[in-house]
């Protein structure tokens, strides 16, 4: 329903509030009960202390149902009425005058306003309004295995479908001997496996590069971990039957939108190979920690990619297309690609797996603490083995190996804790890197590169003893 801004003004001799019967109406009248009952809903109100004015902020189907809510007051003084909007409505349309964004080009789709909304009060930190892009605040991190959906950190290209899963299908199309159509009931009889997999922006760090490049300036909250439960993909991929001459496979999500200096709408689409696939351990997830996909997550079904950046997760899959070539599309060639020039050569590479990272989640930067010893606690993890060690340095002093704690973890991350006593009070600088099964270690410093992918550089966090 529209938002409305009511402002009711009187003159002191006119108070009502001066009379406690009349005033006691006007209360009642303002009651959230008789307001439902007469097509308005108020959020907030507030009378200004000392200058007979009187703020509301309503939602009703239009203004004359508003004014006729407001008739009462209108006997003390001036009622003034103003078409409103939510400060995320205003951002997501870019400006306090913007029209609303387009967001259904491909079909239905979530209010930008409310997803963000949600995304606030779930205590997200927003880049982005719309398309929503939101990373998970660094103290929410602290101590689960998994992170409670709401809390997920959120990337988008374009709007967030809203998909009917009555209605939607998963088509597996191109070089197969049988193409399949599949609801999502079809899907969720099949055998599934549940895993618990980390996953992350390529572009988490972002901010740290310098100089600075185009992007989300993501800094390490863009990352988070969760039980993902659906059909292992190479088990839909066996049932269609891929043919000998298919080299990629592309997925297709519900999600597109223009992009720039192009007229046409394109949709979000990656690709794997057949053999990247075949070692990916990838799902056709259904359910996240336990519940159906929220709808920011890819409702009512994703690809997730156990240990590659979380651009070939696509979200809201509608269709499995096999070729016999290279995909070229342009989040597969156009972006999400390392860019270095090298000896006066330009070098790409594809952005695949996550390189490794520690972060260090506790004690939070800039946090003052009593100096009688603490532990710092973080996670790490690696897209191409287990984390092997996480070391800690303290003040600019040597390197100390932290206990990692359980099992060592090969999609999602690994918790570490180290005690720790400074021998003097100040500010201090903690560092912590990771070291995985593989033999790769944190570089020092960020890799700069155009795009702004892979940061990995070791992160330092302030604090202050006394």
């Amino acid at each position: 329903m529209p938002l409305f801004i009511l402002h009711h003004l009187h003159d002191s001799e006119r108070c009502p509030a001066t009379d406690p019967y009349l005033g006691s109406a006007l209360l009642n009248h303002l009651s959230r009960a008789n307001a439902r009952q007469q097509g308005i809903q108020i959020h907030g109100e507030a009378a200004v202390d000392g200058e007979h004015s009187l703020y509301l902020i309503v939602e009703a189907l239009d203004e004359p149902r508003v004014r006729d809510f407001m008739k009462p007051f209108e006997a003390f003084g001036r009622v003034n009425v103003y078409p409103a909007s939510s400060c995320a409505k205003v951002v997501a349309s870019g400006g306090c005058a913007a029209a609303p964004p387009c967001v259904d080009l491909l079909g239905p789709a979530a209010d930008p306003e409310k997803v963000c909304e949600n995304a606030i009060e779930a205590g997200l930190v927003v880049h982005r309004c719309h398309p929503l892009n939101a990373e998970t605040s660094i103290p929410a991190l602290i101590g689960g295995a998994v992170m409670p959906n709401a809390h997920f950190y959120v990337r988008n290209h374009f709007q967030i479908p809203n998909l009917d899963s009555s209605k939607w299908r998963l088509a597996v199309r191109g070089l197969v001997e049988r193409p399949l159509d599949l609801s999502l009931r079809d899907l969720q009889n099949l055998p599934s496996e549940s895993r618990v997999v980390t996953l992350e922006c390529a572009g988490n760090g972002r901010w740290q590069l310098d100089p600075q490049v185009d992007g989300e300036q993501w800094r390490f909250g863009a990352v988070s971990t969760a039980e993902w439960t659906g059909v292992p993909l190479i088990d839909i991929l066996d049932r269609a039957g891929v043919k000998p001459t298919a080299r990629d496979v592309v997925f297709r999500g519900a999600d597109g939108g223009t992009l720039e200096g192009r007229s046409e709408i394109a949709h979000f689409e990656r690709s794997l190979t057949a053999d990247q696939i075949r070692e990916s351990q990838a799902l056709l997830a259904y359910a996240m920690n336990g519940e159906p996909l929220p709808i920011q997550h890819g409702y009512p079904l994703r690809l997730v990619v156990p240990g590659w950046y979380g651009v070939s997760s696509v979200k809201w899959l509608t269709e499995i297309i096999v070729i016999d070539r290279a995909f070229s599309g342009h989040f597969q060639t156009e972006r999400y690609f390392y860019e270095w020039r090298r000896d006066d050569q330009l070098v790409k590479e594809p952005v695949t797996l996550q390189r490794v990272r520690a972060l260090i989640v506790e004690p939070r930067s800039g946090q003052r603490l009593v100096n009688d010893g603490f532990t710092i606690r973080g996670v790490a993890w690696s897209g191409a083995a287990p984390i092997a060690r996480v070391e800690v340095s303290v003040a600019g002093g040597p390197w100390q190996e932290s206990r990692l704690v359980g099992d060592r973890k090969r999609h999602s991350w690994q918790w570490w804790e180290l005690p720790v006593r400074v021998g003097r009070n100040g500010t201090v600088t903690l560092r912590a890197r990771a070291t995985d099964l593989a033999g790769r270690t944190q570089p020092e410093r960020p890799e700069w590169n155009r795009l702004g992918y892979g940061n990995n550089g070791i992160q330092e966090v302030a604090v202050h003893l006394n």
